[in-house]
C-alpha cells in the first residue's frame, strides 16, 4: 500500500516508525511531501518530494489530486489543508484514493477556532475552563473583572493558535522588565497588555480564561468514525526534566470516549486536558498526531498500527497498556544532506 502524508509536522517520523513496525517488509511505502527541501520528515520516508509553495486552496487541491494520480497513491493521510481535503474527498475517491479524515469539514473548522469550539461543546460531553471571548479592550476589561470575581489567576490565548502559541498568564504584580530579568516565561503584565490594546481598537478573538494550575495530560488516540479504539494518557510532570507518566485517569478516559463519539473522530488524533481547582478540564482536540506520539507508543500501544487496521476495515484488538511507565525523549543528531 502506498501511503502519502503531505506537509505536516516533523514529529511524523514517530508515526512512520510505528507504521513500519506493524507491517511486513515491503507491504507499505511511506511517501512524504513538504514545501521545504530539507524537511526532517523526509529522513523517515521511503519516498519524498517537494511541494510547490504559495498555491491557493483550489490550486493546492488540484495539485494533490494530480500528485495522487502520478504517484499511484492508495491512501492519503493529509496534514496540510486537512479540512479542505476532507470537504472534497470525492475528488480523490473518483481516482481510487482513500482519504483519512479525522472528522468532517464542519467539525475540523470548529476545532480550529477554540472560541467557537468551547461555546458549542455540550457540558455533558466534557467540561472546559471558564472563559470569555473578546475582540477589544473594553470587552477585555469586562471579562477580566467578571472572571476575577471567581478565579484567583487568569490567562489569555488566541482563539486560533497551535502549539500553545500566544498563551500567557496575566501578571498583576510585575512589569515586563522584571519578568525579563527574572526569566519568567509565559506571563504578561496585565497593565502593559491593556496599554497595547489602546493602539489596537479591534483585534482577532482572544480568550480570557481561568488559569488551570494543575498537571496536564496529553492523550494520543486512535479511532474509527466515533469509536474509540485506543487512548494513551501521558501525564506531564510539573517539574523540569521530570518526564511524563503513562496514566489511567478515569475522568479523562470518560471524556475522551464521549468526545470521540460526539465528533465522530477518526484515525489518529490528540486531546489535551489540564487540572484546575474544580477538576480536570478540556483544553483542545488536535486533529493530528501529537509531538509526543512516540512516547505514547512506548506504553505498548502501536496507535498507528491500530489506526491503519481500522482504515483497512480489520478488527482491532485492544493492546495491554503499561500504566505507570515514566517516559521521555532525547534529541538525536542527524545528517540532513551530504556535500557533493
Amino acid at each position: 500500500m502506498r501511503i502519502w502524508f503531505n506537509q505536516t509536522f516533523s514529529t511524523i517520523h514517530a508515526v512512520f516508525r510505528n507504521l513500519r513496525q506493524s507491517a511486513p517488509n515491503g507491504e507499505i511505502t511511506l511517501i512524504c511531501t513538504h514545501t521545504q527541501a530539507h524537511a526532517t520528515a523526509f529522513l523517515a520516508a521511503d519516498e519524498h518530494y517537494v511541494e510547490p509553495a504559495e498555491l491557493t486552496e483550489h490550486e493546492y487541491l488540484e495539485w494533490c489530486v494530480d500528485f495522487c494520480r502520478r504517484h499511484n497513491i492508495q491512501l492519503f493521510w493529509p496534514g496540510k489543508e486537512a479540512a479542505l481535503i476532507s470537504k472534497h474527498s470525492e475528488l480523490f475517491q473518483a481516482i481510487g484514493v482513500q482519504v483519512v479524515s479525522v472528522a468532517d469539514f464542519d467539525t475540523l473548522s470548529l476545532l480550529h477556532n477554540k472560541a467557537d469550539f468551547y461555546a458549542a461543546l455540550p457540558a455533558e460531553v466534557a467540561q472546559t475552563m471558564d472563559f470569555i471571548a473578546v475582540n477589544g479592550r473594553d470587552a477585555f476589561d469586562s471579562a477580566v473583572a467578571a472572571l476575577s470575581a471567581h478565579h484567583q489567576r487568569l490567562c489569555v490565548k488566541p482563539a486560533v493558535s497551535v502549539f500553545g502559541l500566544g498563551f500567557r498568564v496575566l501578571d498583576t504584580q510585575r512589569d515586563s522588565i522584571t519578568q525579563l530579568l527574572k526569566g519568567v516565561e509565559y506571563q504578561i503584565p496585565l497593565q502593559e497588555l491593556r496599554q497595547g490594546m489602546a493602539n489596537t481598537p479591534e483585534f482577532a478573538t482572544l480568550l480570557v480564561m481561568e488559569h488551570l494550575g494543575g498537571p496536564e495530560w496529553s492523550v494520543d488516540c486512535a479511532g474509527r468514525h466515533g469509536e474509540l479504539l485506543c487512548a494513551v494518557q501521558r501525564k506531564k510532570s510539573q517539574l523540569a526534566g521530570g518526564g511524563q507518566t503513562i496514566d489511567n485517569n478515569a475522568d479523562i478516559d470518560g471524556m475522551v470516549a464521549r468526545l470521540t463519539a460526539h465528533y465522530r473522530l477518526n484515525g489518529l488524533f490528540n486531546i489535551q486536558f489540564k487540572e484546575g481547582v474544580h477538576g480536570v478540564r478540556l483544553l483542545e482536540i488536535n486533529p493530528r498526531p501529537s509531538g509526543g506520539f512516540g512516547m505514547a507508543c512506548l506504553s505498548g500501544a502501536n496507535l498507528a498500527q491500530i489506526a491503519l487496521q481500522a482504515i483497512k476495515g480489520k478488527a482491532c484488538q485492544p493492546p495491554s497498556i503499561r500504566y505507570g511507565l515514566r517516559v521521555s525523549e532525547i534529541n538525536t543528531p542527524v545528517v540532513m544532506q551530504e556535500l557533493l
